[in-house]
């Protein structure tokens, strides 16, 4: 009997010694993980900074082209140059994008005008029943 009292005795040892490092475990776990959300919070509000200061930088240049058009210093014609060929280039991608997504809607439409008209119930349909009533379909 004595050896059962001995064994439970250890295991109790054994079980308290694992507890303390499960916990310790834990709590080294639960710090890196509040160190990384501290670091992802520095990094995003370091995002958003830069951020604000490119937009208050497009700000002070959009004020000064706009300021100063027409006597534009030597300095910064070669920068505006590049600005003003930016925006050229954007508005022809716009108008190209503008005209392939013109002919994508004509092909769907096109593609909705080709399918077959359900005698039964009137639902259109590419396939060769009806998928709301089931009747053969007719082109």
């Amino acid at each position: 009997m004595a050896f059962f009292d001995e064994l439970g005795k250890k295991a109790k040892d054994v079980a308290g010694v694992v507890a303390v490092k499960a916990k310790d475990a834990a709590e080294i776990v639960s710090e890196k993980a509040k160190d990384a959300a501290d670091s992802a919070k520095i990094s995003m509000e370091i995002m958003s900074e830069q951020r604000e200061l490119e937009k208050n930088y497009k700000a002070i240049g959009e004020w000064f082209v706009s300021e100063y058009e027409g006597e534009t210093p030597d300095a910064v014609k070669d920068v505006l140059a590049a600005v003003n060929a930016s925006k050229a280039h954007i508005a022809e991608l716009e108008a190209a994008k503008a005209a392939k997504d013109a002919e994508e809607e004509t092909e769907c439409q096109s593609a909705a005008d080709q399918q077959a008209v359900c005698p039964v119930c009137g639902s259109k349909s590419e396939g060769k029943f009806c998928p709301e009533c089931g009747a053969p379909m007719h082109p």
